[in-house]
């Protein structure tokens, strides 16, 4: 059974949400506070997590870094604040999916089903158990990136995205492309997100010297990997 945690202060939307969760077959637990989100997570696993932003003791985009940090659980965050601020804001701190109250329950549990089908078929499919170039090395199945030799933590989309360009080297992949693929066709966000878990990405991977290998880009187009002379 799919463990949900639904941590929101409005005690009759995380009563609607629980109710339509547990009819799909759920198991649900409802905490009304960041910290008692926090304190939830680090008692169980959670299969998925839905987060309200303006919440008591610890706001949603708080907390989504804090599990973020420490997982690659899926994140929802629901929140009345539609701004194209707010809306970028979490899904570069690592959320999965933003969601613009007032919505349907119907529409939360159909959000939470696509992005549980997203996690089943990560770019790498399960095709291989290792995946290598050059001194990166990515174990799919584990959500692990070593570069010679050292690990590199990354959040699930900054994983999602390196498998995906690292799957298909050489290969350019359109903003709008990876929006599709990763993100999926229902996601309102632009382009911007994409730049910024690439920036982000790099980064990290920088970190280690890697001077046979790149995640270049191809401008106005997208980007790719590319191995290196």
């Amino acid at each position: 059974m799919i463990r949900m945690l639904i941590a929101d202060d409005n005690e009759a939307i995380t009563k609607i949400l629980a109710g339509f969760a547990r009819r799909e077959g759920y198991e649900v637990t409802t905490v009304a506070d960041g910290a008692a989100a926090l304190a939830e997570f680090a008692r169980r696993p959670y299969d998925i997590v839905l987060l309200d932003v303006m919440m008591p003791k610890k706001d949603g985009f708080a907390v989504c870094r804090e599990l973020r940090a420490a997982s690659n659980v899926p994140i929802l965050m629901i929140t009345a604040r539609g701004e194209d601020y707010d809306r970028i804001m979490g899904l570069d701190i690592g959320a999965d999916d933003y969601i613009v109250k007032p919505f349907s329950s119907a529409e939360v549990m159909a959000r939470v089903r696509a992005v549980l089908r997203r996690l089943e078929r990560t770019p790498a499919e399960g095709d291989a158990a290792v995946l290598r170039c050059g001194s990166l090395t990515v174990y799919p199945a584990e959500s692990r990136a070593l570069v010679a030799g050292q690990p590199v933590a990354l959040t699930r989309k900054e994983f999602d995205i390196l498998c995906l360009l690292l799957t298909n080297k050489g290969r350019v992949f359109s903003r709008d492309h990876l929006l599709d693929r990763l993100w999926g066709a229902d996601y309102y966000g632009d382009t911007r997100t994409v730049d910024s878990h690439i920036k982000r990405l790099r980064a990290k991977l920088d970190a280690v010297p890697h001077p046979d290998w790149q995640i270049k880009t191809a401008w106005g187009v997208g980007y790719s990997l590319e191995v290196l002379p």
